[in-house]
């Protein structure tokens, strides 16, 4: 990690990593956290797989969607690690229009009291990460970092 360009969130989630996993590539699961409540999402396209799509969009009022993320994925070590970024589209043409480009690392880990969850988002300048973090970072990953735990969580509780 380089702190002039990167930005973390790192937690212990209270449930299996594979619920974690499955949080993030089931379409239906990732759409419950992947936006700060009130916000809607509607996944439009998810590929688990090196090269494939992850397109979201995102509503107010939970009818009118609007793009959210076009990105790919370059990266997927089935339950541990996924990564994927916003510099190349989904249909591998470099990104237009995207507010911070950047490269986000998901990596799981087990723990004692359920999974380590660690998200590394890198930036390729400081003005980018500056940007990134001026938008919000730690209030909007953080909060679809605590909605994604509350979702597993209560899974194990159910």
């Amino acid at each position: 990690m380089n702190p002039d360009l990167d930005l973390t969130v790192h937690r212990v989630i209270r449930a299996p990593r594979e619920s974690v996993w499955n949080a993030w590539t089931d379409p239906d699961s990732l759409a419950r956290w992947w936006l700060p409540a009130p916000m809607s999402c509607r996944v439009e396209r998810l590929e688990i797989r090196p090269a494939g799509a992850f397109v979201t969009a995102m509503s107010e009022d939970g009818e009118k969607f609007v793009p959210h993320l076009d990105a790919c994925f370059l990266l997927v070590e089935a339950g541990e690690r996924l990564v994927f970024t916003t510099a190349v589209d989904s249909a591998w043409r470099p990104a237009a229009g995207a507010p911070v480009p950047m490269t986000a690392e998901i990596a799981l880990r087990d723990h004692a009291d359920g999974t380590e969850y660690h998200a590394l988002v890198r930036h390729g300048d400081r003005a980018a990460r500056s940007r990134h973090e001026e938008l919000g970072f730690a209030q909007g990953w953080g909060t679809v970092t605590d909605q994604l735990a509350r979702l597993v969580e209560s899974a194990i509780r159910a």
